[in-house]
């Protein structure tokens, strides 16, 4: 496999599993995974399963991540959640800026940033997401898209911070549509996004920060994706729900 680059493949559950589904779930992963050294394998529960599976996963490979986190660091900020609750649980990566938000919740590339510098405060790992539509790619927009975004969603991050952050390429309309970019696409995408790090910072951490794919990945097609230049791993949505369907995405790219 490539590469100087640690492949990392993480699981966003999304709104789903309670406290026991998740349990039995993660109990699954880690029989299923319990080989594998060679990729980064994260899962990303709920804020209610936290803590449980926080507990369950303590003995195996598998490292957690929460689906968001509050730029503040406590106060009065209803239905928020910051870094210091998210490290009594061990959580290691953020993610952030997913599509879904910047859709529902109306999460600017100005907030974004924000939440990146406070998870890089609190020693998480942010893992940043950014896509275009089908109606931006179409209209030959994709670049302009992504270099608004990272430029944006990156604002303030120093060299060595973003070496410790992950960038999550999804285009918008291959979200659970079962529609996956071609290799081709994702791997342009990806190469233009690297190219974008050497810019804004330098070759040296453009050859090693992380950039994973996101969009109807599934076990069918992870060792094509995987398998080109610039694309570090994986954001699996719906098939990071079923255990074998996730491990076999991990162990199809290894």
């Amino acid at each position: 496999m490539n590469k100087e680059r640690k492949l990392i493949i993480a699981g966003n559950w999304k709104m789903n599993k309670t406290v026991a589904e998740a349990l039995a779930l993660v109990s699954d992963l880690k029989i299923e995974l319990a080989n594998v050294k060679e990729v980064d394998v994260v899962v990303c529960p709920p804020f209610t399963a936290l803590e449980s599976v926080s507990k369950a996963i303590l003995d195996s490979s598998l490292r957690l991540g929460a689906q968001n986190m509050s730029e503040h660091n406590f106060g009065a900020y209803t239905g928020e959640i910051c870094a210091g609750m998210l490290k009594e649980f061990s959580v290691r990566y953020v993610i952030l800026g997913h599509s879904e938000r910047r859709q529902y919740q109306k999460e600017s590339d100005a907030l974004i940033a924000r939440r990146a510098l406070a998870v890089h405060g609190a020693s998480l790992k942010p893992i940043v997401c950014v896509g275009e539509t089908l109606a931006e790619r179409e209209a030959g927009q994709t670049e302009k898209v992504l270099e608004t975004q990272v430029r944006g969603s990156l604002a303030g991050l120093s060299a060595d911070q973003m070496l410790e952050t992950v960038i999550a390429y999804e285009p918008v309309w291959a979200i659970g549509t079962g529609k996956t970019a071609t290799t081709q696409q994702a791997q342009e995408a990806h190469a233009f996004i690297r190219g974008l790090m050497a810019r804004m910072f330098d070759e040296t951490v453009a050859r090693k920060v992380r950039i994973q794919y996101g969009g109807s990945v599934k076990p069918s097609n992870a060792r094509e994706l995987m398998s080109q230049p610039d694309v570090d791993g994986a954001l699996v949505g719906g098939a990071s729900l079923e255990a074998r369907s996730f491990a076999d995405i991990v162990k199809n790219s290894i």
